[in-house]
């Protein structure tokens, strides 16, 4: 077309003389194409994920796999427990694998990732401290030590493990998380395995930071006024191991010190665990109960399994990611267990110059470039920095520099024939310290502080000046940790707080945690001649709170005066007493300058007086203990905008000092009875469900009875899994 002579009137119709009105229009034009694009974008985005929530893993039928040498049974009862059926115990372990992944998937990759100090690699920056944090450990570098020494039995365990799951990978959906957050899972290695063993006992461990804030609190009140604000236990409650009141004495300095902000806020860690020898049981068993507290969370950090195999069979609680069982029972042997509490850090603060060899770690992070970041660490210790100390910190934590894997004694356990070769594991367990206690079908009972515990003059209280690395560190030898001798007469119980009297030589922790749940334990045994798994199990679901009692007693405020001292759901004296106490505490400094005030006469009428005006007029407002002590089961994603995955919400139930503990986003991670030799009567609840899979019907189907306080059985004998079992997969060799 010429631009020289007149123009066609069609296209004088079609053009638009007004620029402005163009650029709008073309603008109009992408923005429809734009958002026609995003639609389909999330579209796309929402079907995959809807793909995800329905495609869940396969439990009924058959698989096919040319990795296991003959066929296995998969069968899984009522709540999708799976009970794994192997002809040798590579087929086992390999089963096992397949089916944490099949549940689990993502909650695997997620611990590893934690371990190793990759979630950045999927958050982005707001990851990247945790990341930081994590790769001063070298979580990767302790799991390829172990590795490379690890017995035979164990690398044959692991090696199968790995390639089960591995074998979920190939045939099972991709679990919806994967699918949410756009990336594919990497293969499953037997580092994988041992570096989650690792985080556990990491998780479990007394951390630099907290070791770092007690030398604070030392450094600025002294250690009398420490001791006086932070002590070993409370001696109106102290109980021993076997529930005998402890008489220990308590020296009161008058220090007015408040205790720091960081030791006041320092997050619990405990559990409850208990037994009794055949002579004090009805049916002339041992018993054992025990109900370790974690992080409420959904899927649960416990998986429940039962494994079968020629000279392997053991069923309980195991953490994903790990083979066989952690705490539960075989044929012949239960074993439950505490955290410690003990002091498993060494610190040197003073390093203006690390002596140790700079490495180079860095970060993929999500949306965003990667960075490198020098870390400094040798044969037996890291370094660590910290902006409110010097430069470095140097730290020493026996899982660093040792070699033995705590897997192998999780396999041991698994295959002990009774009490006494159960000890025989336990004293070459090499994880973070803990109170084991032990049953077995002979009636017999016994007790061991087992783990790595460094014979260190300042059990975690203060850092030692930098010279001092110039003196090695040595460990607490297992024979001269606490303990008790098989019995059949008595009883045990631990519940994290003070395991020794005033003639044992060491002091083993900063400080434990107070004695109020070991005390309500001992009283209810003892308020009994003998037992039986029905009375064990009311037990775990005991709600009465000794110290926030004492509290409400000697206060007496007119709010209180009908207060049983039990945190029920349905109480609203029980949320006035809760308020009453943290009030209070945070006002004295810590819980134990709060208690020896309220225990002297003078202080305390002072306080009866500010108290009674405090919660008098407050009690109408009160929300029930239900409502009040809530706990939201978050899924780790639920944050994220994915609030469809968040649990049911478990109400008020106890609270931290009571045997149900229950606190905001902690509480009990499972309630087991053993019945020792009659072990389709014991049983074990998890507070959410089996799977991880939100489409799942065995995501969060416990939730109702757990809230309940009922126990779930766990069918053991061949009879028994038969009897409830409701769904078959099998896995077998493709004929040829």
């Amino acid at each position: 077309m010429s631009f020289f002579v007149a123009k066609d009137a069609r296209w004088l119709q079609c053009r638009d003389p007004s620029p402005a009105s163009s650029v709008r229009a073309m603008l109009q034009r992408h923005a429809l194409a734009f958002a026609m694009f995003a639609c389909v974008v999330m579209l796309m985005y929402g079907g995959n994920v809807a793909i995800g929530f329905f495609s869940v893993a396969k439990i009924d039928g058959g698989v096919m796999s040319n990795r296991i040498t003959a066929p296995v049974t998969i069968a899984r009862d009522h709540r999708g427990v799976p009970h794994i059926s192997a002809e040798t115990q590579h087929d086992l372990f390999f089963a096992q694998g397949f089916t944490e992944a099949s549940d689990r998937l993502f909650q695997m990759d997620l611990a590893r990732r934690y371990a190793y100090g990759r979630l950045s690699e999927l958050f982005g920056t707001r990851a990247l401290p945790l990341d930081e944090a994590m790769r001063a450990v070298d979580i990767a570098g302790i799991a390829r030590r172990q590795w490379a020494v690890a017995d035979a039995r164990t690398r044959a365990a692991l090696l199968a493990f790995s390639a089960g799951v591995n074998e979920a990978l190939d045939v099972q959906p991709l679990p919806l998380e994967f699918r949410m957050l756009l990336y594919q899972p990497q293969r499953w290695t037997p580092y994988d395995s041992i570096a989650v063993a690792t985080m556990a006992a990491l998780e479990l461990s007394d951390s630099w930071h907290d070791v770092l804030a007690r030398d604070d609190e030392w450094r600025t009140n002294g250690s009398s006024c420490y001791a006086q604000a932070f002590p070993l236990s409370d001696p109106r409650y102290d109980v021993t191991i076997d529930g005998s009141p402890a008489h220990v004495s308590r020296t009161v300095s008058g220090c007015s010190t408040k205790g720091s902000i960081a030791l006041r806020n320092a997050p619990r860690t405990g559990s409850n665990a208990w037994a009794a020898g055949a002579q004090r049981t009805r049916d002339g068993n041992a018993l054992i109960a025990n109900d370790p507290h974690v992080d409420i969370s959904i899927p649960g950090i416990w998986y429940v399994m039962d494994l079968r195999a020629p000279g392997f069979h053991a069923a309980g609680a195991t953490l994903p990611g790990l083979p066989g069982i952690a705490l539960g029972h075989n044929e012949r042997v239960a074993w439950a267990a505490t955290n410690a509490q003990a002091a498993t850090t060494v610190l040197y603060r003073g390093a203006s110059s690390p002596r140790a060899h700079a490495v180079t770690e860095c970060f993929r992070i999500r949306f965003s470039g990667d960075i490198c970041k020098s870390y400094y660490r040798n044969a037996t210790e890291f370094y660590v920095t910290d902006s409110q100390t010097l430069p470095f910190v140097a730290v020493r934590w026996p899982m660093y520099w040792q070699r033995r894997t705590s897997i192998s004694t999780l396999l041991a356990l698994d295959r002990a024939a009774n009490v006494r070769d159960a000890l025989r594991a336990l004293a070459l367990y090499r994880g973070a310290p803990e109170n084991f206690i032990i049953a077995d079908r002979n009636g017999t009972i016994a007790y061991h502080l087992a783990g790595l515990i460094p014979r260190d003059d300042a059990w975690g209280r203060y850092a030692h000046p930098l010279a001092a690395l110039r003196t090695p560190v040595s460990l607490v030898d297992f024979d001269a940790l606490p303990h008790r001798n098989p019995s059949r007469a008595g009883i045990l119980l631990s519940a994290n707080n003070k395991m020794y009297g005033d003639a044992y030589p060491f002091r083993l922790s900063a400080a434990f945690e107070p004695p109020y749940r070991a005390w309500r334990i001992a009283w209810l045994l003892h308020a009994r001649a003998k037992y039986d798994a029905s009375y064990f199990r009311s037990m775990q679901n005991d709600t009465f709170s000794p110290v926030d009692a004492e509290i409400a007693r000697d206060l007496h405020p007119a709010a209180l005066r009908a207060w049983n001292g039990h945190f029920d759901p349905g109480s609203r004296l029980a949320s006035t007493a809760h308020d009453l106490r943290t009030s209070l505490e945070s006002q004295t400094g810590s819980l134990a300058l709060l208690m020896d005030r309220l225990r002297d006469p003078a202080q305390r009428r002072e306080m009866q007086f500010s108290t009674d005006s405090m919660t008098y007029g407050a009690l109408a407002q009160r929300e029930p203990w239900s409502v009040q002590g809530a706990v939201d089961v978050e899924n780790p994603l639920s944050p994220m905008w994915y609030g469809f995955l968040r649990g049911r919400s478990l109400p008020g139930n106890g609270d931290e000092y009571s045997i149900h503990v229950q606190e905001t986003g902690f509480g009990q991670g499972f309630r087991a009875v053993w019945d020792a030799g009659n072990w389709d009567a014991g049983g074990i609840s998890i507070p959410t469900g089996e799977s991880g899979e939100a489409g799942s019907p065995y995501y969060d189907d416990e939730a109702a009875a757990w809230i309940r306080g009922e126990q779930q059985p766990l069918p053991f004998s061949r009879k028994a899994v038969a009897k409830n079992t409701l769904h078959v997969l099998t896995l077998q060799r493709p004929s040829h």
